[in-house]
């Protein structure tokens, strides 16, 4: 008897709905063996902000705040998650970033069904590797993100760094007016561009914040952008700071002057506070994200020496002699689906000559690639546009190799800014068994084409 992917899918959630009744909340909380500290209660649900004095914005959340409340992890630890729709569509949480199991990705009809408002399910799984990550819905995206249903994961080194201070700066920009309503998440004008933008940014749901910092300390600054399209063309004026992680991934500790963060990607940054009340400015190329403020002032006569660099994280090293070569080439197309006009018909982007089509589940049994389990892969990533798409990776992470527009000290990574007319190279290990989505992190682009999916067997 032969079953189907959905029959599978709801098998599995109706397990995990019967076992969830039956154990309680308290009971799952407090499992042996397992650590407290990593056991969450999560819920999304709507939320009024005031995003601009003296208007209500009727945004979404998790954990009641949006960005969403502030998850963290141990590297080698189990994650465990009890998460409740509070919301009045459907919806998932993928773990942006993680080497999970497909079952946990979060991705509707391939690693779960959607969950229905009032719907619980327990997201449990090993966390890997070290780094900031982050964690959002996908379903709906462009409204469920642009609402603001977007948080951020920390995964703490499985022992201690030399780092003794940490902010975590999320950036977003709202889709909002002058009174705070929202304006449309995708214009399709936009979407067959560069991709629609918000009008309002912040940082950790504030336009130009203070953030204090301890003077004289070195302090690690963890920056996520969880926006829907904005790239970020980061400088930090007013400190020294170095690079120590890219998209939760440790490398050589290199000088910071500045660096394009594309939308899904993250930057760690170890920065030496002044000693005494300095400006220091957070900036997105000319234009002020937020100020640092320095609190107290030191004493130390002498400048404490940079953090040693932050140990790699246990990803597989691809063979780059035996590796399978493969292109993908990411091309605008300007095309419309057979009911066009209604959200999300619209298809401006394909991989390999082919648009995804959120609303034809057929287009999962038509993996761009079928790869084969511990075998290496080298990438070959084409951008035939005028457009920047960071391109992101369910479930593995990639090696940036090379790049025909600038020089690259390879790098483990799980989503790469793919610049206009760039070509890059990226290797890996299919070592993670699963249909795995692979996509452009800008959402309307995602959402009128640029997705397609790897099946690892």
């Amino acid at each position: 008897m032969s079953i189907s992917r959905r029959q599978l899918l709801m098998g599995g959630a109706g397990l995990a709905g019967l076992a969830g009744l039956g154990a309680g909340v308290g009971q799952w909380l407090q499992r042996p063996s397992l650590d407290p500290r990593y056991a969450y209660q999560l819920s999304a649900a709507p939320l009024d902000l005031e995003l601009v004095p003296g208007f209500i914005t009727q945004a979404l959340g998790y954990g009641g705040q949006a960005p969403g409340q502030l998850l963290r992890a141990k590297q080698g630890e189990r994650l465990r998650v009890r998460f409740t729709n509070q919301l009045e569509q459907a919806t998932t949480i993928h773990w942006h970033g993680i080497r999970l199991p497909i079952e946990m990705d979060g991705v509707p009809y391939v690693s779960q069904l959607p969950m229905l408002p009032g719907e619980t399910f327990d997201y449990d799984f090993v966390v890997p590797d070290a780094g900031s990550y982050w964690y959002h819905p996908h379903k709906a995206s462009g409204e469920q993100l642009g609402r603001g249903l977007v948080g951020p994961l920390i995964v703490d080194e499985a022992e201690p760094t030399e780092f003794q201070h940490e902010r975590v700066l999320v950036l977003k920009n709202w889709h909002i007016d002058e009174q705070g309503a929202f304006t449309d998440f995708s214009v399709p004008r936009e979407a067959a561009r560069g991709g629609t933008r918000g009008r309002l940014s912040t940082v950790n749901g504030q336009h130009l914040p203070s953030i204090d910092l301890p003077a004289g300390e070195i302090v690690r600054l963890r920056v996520l952008n969880l926006d829907n399209t904005v790239t970020y063309r980061l400088k930090l004026a007013g400190a020294d700071s170095r690079i120590y992680a890219l998209d939760g991934n440790p490398i050589v500790p290199v000088p910071f002057k500045e660096y394009w963060l594309g939308p899904g990607m993250r930057i760690d940054l170890a920065v030496r506070v002044p000693q005494n009340g300095a400006a220091v400015v957070l900036r997105d190329g000319l234009f002020r994200l937020a100020d640092f403020v320095v609190q107290g002032s030191s004493t130390a006569l002498v400048q404490a020496p940079w953090p040693r660099a932050l140990p790699a994280n246990p990803v597989a090293e691809p063979d780059l002699q035996r590796a399978e070569r493969l292109t993908f080439n990411f091309e605008w197309v300007g095309g419309l689906s057979k009911s066009a006009g209604k959200t999300g018909d619209f298809s401006f982007w394909q991989v390999n000559g082919v648009a995804w089509d959120g609303n034809d589940r057929s287009c999962l049994d038509r993996p761009a690639a079928r790869l084969r389990l511990g075998q290496s892969y080298i990438f070959e990533m084409r951008n035939l546009s005028q457009y920047q798409h960071p391109i992101h990776i369910h479930g593995m992470t990639f090696k940036v190799l090379s790049s025909n527009r600038k020089a690259i000290t390879p790098y483990f990574t799980d989503t790469y800014l793919l610049g206009r007319n760039e070509s890059a190279k990226v290797a890996l290990v299919a070592d993670n068994p699963g249909l795995w989505m692979f996509h452009c992190h800008v959402i309307d682009h995602m959402e009128t084409g640029l997705m397609t999916a790897i099946e690892v067997a």
